[in-house]
């Protein structure tokens, strides 16, 4: 089973960022990536229907052979990771924003969250919130429209930096000095972000510390793929492919995938 791959999948393309970490740390593994961007972005969806949209996801990473999927998406890990690690039998990694890091580590008592609004506004958000940063002030803000950009490839748009000055003025006022990105799709924003945000600020996201329990994981389990060929990558999209090409450099073949 070792050699098998790895599943990534996430609401459009912005689990690359994720996709980038994994391949950085373990380069041997062979790893399909899914972007179910017809259906993007899961953030306004309601937990049910994001839950229906994990499920085909997986199934169809399942028929691809997977040994280990990751749930690239912090909306579809937050609603639906308990239901597919109660259902199926394959190992999974999901995505958390890095709420303790900068709770721990702020020195001006006030940290800004970026994400979706079903990230936000679920259960396991409210739980690490409530853990980590109950003696911090948390200025919490729904990326409204960032994704549908990003998805549009938008990514350096002028319209992408109005709408980032808007969503980023209520952190700046509260004197923050950590953002936590909690959308898989806002890494690609950082260039963008240093330019908006005061020099003390700094920009904390999840892909280092996924791409490590990913490797923890896969060693508990024997399944480290150790062979030293070249590593297979698969790209799929529902989508534009060149978008997610654009993010991945030109490098690698993207293919559409009707799902």
């Amino acid at each position: 089973m070792s050699k098998q791959p790895i599943g990534i999948f996430d609401s459009g393309v912005g689990g690359t960022s994720i996709w980038k970490e994994i391949h950085n740390l373990l380069p041997n593994e062979n790893t399909i990536y899914l972007a179910d961007s017809i259906n993007a972005p899961y953030g306004p969806k309601g937990k049910k229907t994001v839950t229906d949209l994990s499920i085909k996801n997986t199934e169809l990473l399942l028929e691809k052979g997977c040994k280990l999927i990751i749930v690239a998406c912090n909306t579809a890990t937050t609603n639906s990771i308990d239901y597919l690690r109660k259902n199926y039998k394959v190992p999974f990694i999901g995505i958390e924003p890095a709420i303790k890091p900068a709770a721990l580590q702020t020195k001006t008592n006030a940290i800004g969250i970026l994400a979706t609004k079903g990230t936000l506004s679920s259960t396991l958000f409210s739980i690490t919130s409530g853990l980590f940063a109950s003696d911090v002030t948390v200025v919490e803000q729904i990326g409204e429209g960032i994704v549908p950009l990003i998805e549009k490839g938008k990514l350096y748009s002028d319209e992408m930096k109005g709408l980032l000055k808007l969503h980023l003025k209520p952190m700046i006022d509260a004197n923050i000095d950590y953002l936590v990105l909690g959308c898989t799709h806002y890494p690609y924003l950082i260039p963008l972000l240093v330019d908006l945000l005061p020099k003390n600020v700094k920009i904390i996201d999840s892909g280092e510390a996924v791409a490590r329990q990913t490797k923890t994981v896969l060693e508990q389990h024997d399944l480290l793929n150790t062979e030293t060929l070249r590593s297979k990558k698969e790209f799929y999209t529902n989508g534009n492919p060149n978008v997610m090409k654009s993010l991945l450099n030109s490098e690698f073949n993207v293919s559409y995938l009707d799902f």
